[in-house]
């Protein structure tokens, strides 16, 4: 049953989520934990699953073909490893996951729920309960006009915006952000598994994997000059969002290459895929040369030419702020297909 709207003070409310979260645990609230680092080769990998059976009536698309998606994405992301393994070597059972959302543009180009309940299936096979996985985005509004359902408290999985959680109330300064960050983030999360969509961004060219940060902080509208560079990236450097990150998993399913964030049917194409892929640049690098393609398909001018070259994702690699790989050289894209 969807969470009545409750107006609280400040404190109180502080009180309540805290109590709705770390309900019959003392887990939350401890200081987060770093795991040991993954062993990588040489190359960046992202993986890229297609499905040309996943869709069903509507927006809706079937969880069983999704799973599917993503369990083989895990299994050629790390070579070797059954899916239980892989998502054993990516969280503990101590672990709180915050699963960052992106459901500005609505159900016609926000992650899908069957997708979210398939990664909440892979984070509960670890042993995480329920109560410590958080769906979040900025507002609990757009998460409803995306299909999600508000739960404030168990069971279930907790599922809420920053309008709920509420953000810190210490100024993060950081390069050249100044900004509230959500409690989701200062409070409670020792994992992120972060999950954008795969689409053009009016602004800043694409809005993908690192873009999607910008929903955790209270001020966003601030950061877009420069087609953001370097603001993305100085955020996502910042250790709350860098050493907490596990995972990308773009919903590829619905992608648009022209007129985001907001949802313009008439630039969208059915994609059918998903992205995953432990390297947040490597990720948004391969995603951005996908829209630039498609926008080239489409006889569209490149995103450089319209002044929205996202060089925001090669900042993003250098050794300043070293997020991963931009280079196409060390960045294996590996590709599957599923019935």
């Amino acid at each position: 049953m969807e969470g009545k709207n409750i107006s609280l003070s400040p404190l109180k409310r502080r009180q309540f989520i805290k109590e709705s979260l770390a309900l019959g645990s003392g887990l939350l609230l401890k200081p987060f934990h770093s795991i040991v680092p993954l062993s990588r080769s040489k190359k960046s990998r992202v993986v890229i699953v297609k499905s040309n059976s996943v869709r069903a009536s509507g927006w809706k698309i079937h969880k069983a073909i999704a799973k599917k998606m993503l369990g083989t994405a895990l299994e050629q992301l790390f070579p070797g490893l059954q899916e239980p393994a892989v998502w054993k070597r990516l969280f503990q059972p101590s672990d709180v996951v915050a699963v960052k959302l992106n459901c500005l543009a609505g159900k016609g180009l926000s992650p899908h729920p069957e997708l979210v309940e398939a990664i909440v299936d892979g984070l509960k096979s670890v042993g995480i309960p329920e109560k410590h996985i958080i769906l979040f985005d900025r507002l609990d509004q757009d998460l409803r006009r995306a299909g999600f359902r508000i739960n404030k408290r168990p069971p279930g999985a907790v599922c809420m915006g920053n309008d709920s959680f509420g953000y810190s109330p210490d100024l993060i300064v950081y390069r050249s952000i100044g900004s509230l960050m959500s409690r989701v983030l200062t409070d409670y999360a020792t994992a992120i598994v972060n999950v954008p969509v795969l689409k053009d961004h009016g602004i800043v060219g694409f809005s993908g994997g690192l873009k999607n940060f910008f929903g955790v902080i209270h001020n966003p509208n601030k950061y877009h000059l420069n087609v953001g560079d370097p603001y993305v990236p100085d955020l996502c450097s910042y250790p709350l969002i860098k050493d907490k990150l596990r995972l990308t998993i773009f919903d590829a399913i619905n992608a648009q290459y022209e007129g985001g964030p907001p949802f313009i049917p008439q630039f969208t194409w059915p994609f059918n895929g998903l992205m995953v892929s432990t390297d947040p640049v490597a990720v948004d690098y391969v995603g951005w040369q996908i829209i630039e393609e498609k926008r080239h398909e489409m006889g569209l001018p490149s995103l450089k030419t319209v002044h929205r070259e996202p060089k925001y994702i090669l900042t993003a690699a250098d050794s300043e702020h070293n997020l991963g790989t931009a280079d196409p050289k060390q960045i294996q894209i590996i590709r599957s297909k599923v019935r």
